[in-house]
């Protein structure tokens, strides 16, 4: 088998290595990573995020620019002009903050978009199989191939910042549910009398944790980083607003780790800025809610910026093309 992935050009020769007193050395190999180049694209609902990486999901080159509409067919140009600095790409991963089955983006809020067969349209426009799916789905299954979850049989992704996002590897694999959606957590209740939720709720973790929430909270409304250097500098009402939110994302952490009970929760999303301004608060929110020794669980917290999901989607059409799906 190693053989013909060595024939291929996928793998390559490394040396050997004696692990034993006994026997032969062993013959070790690497991954090829330059026999193939993958594009990444996260669209959020402004901007168009791009990664440019190779087999192993090295980053090679990112992409950045606003989106020029929001239309379908203007995205899926926009994208293909893109495409096109980059040619050989063996696979494109495109990646949305909504639902996304079978290349099919059933729904998307940030760019007000239902039924969008991206997947073919893409395809179509640069002539490179693609992969479409859900942007959290695509971070939890990057980080347990290419990062802190490697190796893990078990472990749990939290994003926070324009929404709240939960992705899960459960005896070594992503969940995936049957209807294209992310394991959802957002609407786990905090407080019944806490603020009134999009979902007609009072008190759910997400009417405390979108950003956007919590800065309509605030005189002003600021932006998210001037509401934290307020909560730096002591404001009472920034530190009441975001040590709320550190308690809601302390109860969801605890309410994650109690359904899965996970080797790690890795914490990520442009929203981290919370956590290092609310720690205590956060850790007081899983001692209330988780139900064992708070010491099982670690928590590994990532730095993050958006160039992360853009990789995640390259990766996302790595494991395609590994796995046969394009």
């Amino acid at each position: 088998m190693t053989k013909t992935l060595v024939d291929e050009g996928l793998l390559a020769e490394g040396g050997t290595e004696l692990r034993s007193v006994m026997g032969r050395p062993s013959e070790l190999l690497r991954v090829r990573g330059d026999t193939h180049r993958f594009l990444g694209v996260k669209l959020t609902g402004d901007r168009l995020y791009t990664a440019a990486t190779d087999l192993t999901a090295t980053v090679a080159a990112r992409v950045s620019e606003p989106l020029r509409s929001t239309d379908p067919d203007e995205v899926v140009a926009q994208i293909a002009e893109v495409a096109a600095i980059y040619p050989d790409t063996t696979g494109i991963g495109v990646t949305v903050g909504g639902t996304a089955l079978d290349g099919l983006v059933v729904s998307c809020a940030f760019l007000d978009w239902a039924d969008v067969p991206l997947k073919a349209m893409v395809t179509q426009a640069t002539g490179v199989p693609t992969a479409v799916g859900n942007d959290v789905q695509a971070l939890t299954a990057t980080e347990h191939w290419f990062g802190a979850g490697a190796g893990l049989k078990s472990m749990a992704v939290i994003t926070i910042g324009a929404g709240v996002g939960t992705g899960l590897i459960v005896d070594g694999r992503l969940v995936e549910g049957a209807h294209g959606q992310p394991p959802n957590f957002s609407h786990v209740l905090v407080d019944s009398n806490g603020p009134l939720c999009g979902c007609g709720r009072h008190g759910c973790v997400s009417s405390y944790l979108m950003t956007h929430v919590m800065l309509r909270q605030l005189e002003g409304p600021p932006t998210y980083g001037q509401a934290v250097e307020r909560v730096r500098r002591g404001d009472p009402e920034a530190e009441r607003v975001f040590g709320d939110a550190g308690y809601a994302l302390g109860v969801l952490i605890g309410t994650v780790a109690n359904a899965v009970n996970p080797q790690k929760v890795l914490l990520t999303g442009e929203g981290l800025p919370l956590y290092e301004v609310a720690s205590r608060l956060v850790a007081d929110g899983f001692e209330d809610t988780y139900e064992d020794d708070p010491d099982l669980v670690e928590l590994d917290v990532q730095p993050f910026d958006f160039g992360e999901w853009a990789r995640s989607a390259a990766a996302l059409a790595i494991q395609a093309t590994i796995t046969g799906v394009i």
